[in-house]
């Protein structure tokens, strides 16, 4: 069995953050089930080989959407900090400390 599973993105930004965040776990996978997932441009594409049970290449699947979803979540997280550090530092003047 064979299947891709191929997302856009907003930004390169945001593909190169959640490829790099689910790549780790293709490291190890049992033999038989091949797992590659590489960014281009805006879209991160993972490609699925199972010589396995349907079960195992639909867990497989199931599995990579989860860890999307997380790393999708997380990058949100720290885009929105990152916004906010800098209005925060936009709003303070130089030589003039920051309250909180």
């Amino acid at each position: 069995m064979e299947g891709e599973v191929e997302i856009s993105y907003e930004s390169e930004r945001g593909a190169k953050a959640v490829a790099q965040a689910v790549s780790p776990d293709n490291v190890k996978v049992p033999h038989g089930l091949f797992i590659k997932t590489t960014q281009i441009g805006s879209k991160v594409l993972t490609q699925i080989r199972c010589e396995l049970k349907l079960q195992t290449f639909i867990a497989t699947i199931d599995d990579l959407l989860s860890c999307i979803s997380t790393a999708e979540k997380a990058f949100r997280a720290a885009k929105t900090m990152e916004i906010r550090s800098q209005q925060s530092r936009a709003h303070t003047l130089p030589g003039r400390p920051h309250r909180c």
